[in-house]
């Protein structure tokens, strides 16, 4: 895997997420979130995340997540669209 290798989907916009993936090689996985309703959601946002990260077999990767309030179902579309361009970069 390409170290330079990374991918966004979303925007910063209100009811909405952004999704950066960047290569860091290695095995492992890393999530940061920052959200403007972290105290509320925060955990369920998080374990959407890394469901998505396990459904897509990726490791050694970087998932930056950035969410204005989005819903469940635009968390899960963000994912699946940062995970596809990823893989079409890998």
């Amino acid at each position: 895997m390409d170290k330079q290798c990374s991918a966004v989907a979303g925007t910063l916009e209100s009811n909405d997420i952004f999704i950066t993936i960047t290569a860091v090689g290695g095995a492992d996985t890393s999530i940061s979130l920052s959200s403007i309703v972290m105290n509320q959601f925060g955990e369920a946002i998080r374990a959407l995340v890394e469901q998505c990260m396990a459904q897509s077999g990726l490791t050694g990767v970087e998932v930056a997540v950035q969410d204005k309030g989005a819903l469940e179902c635009t968390i899960k579309a963000r994912m699946e669209t940062a995970i596809a361009r990823f893989k079409e970069k890998m």
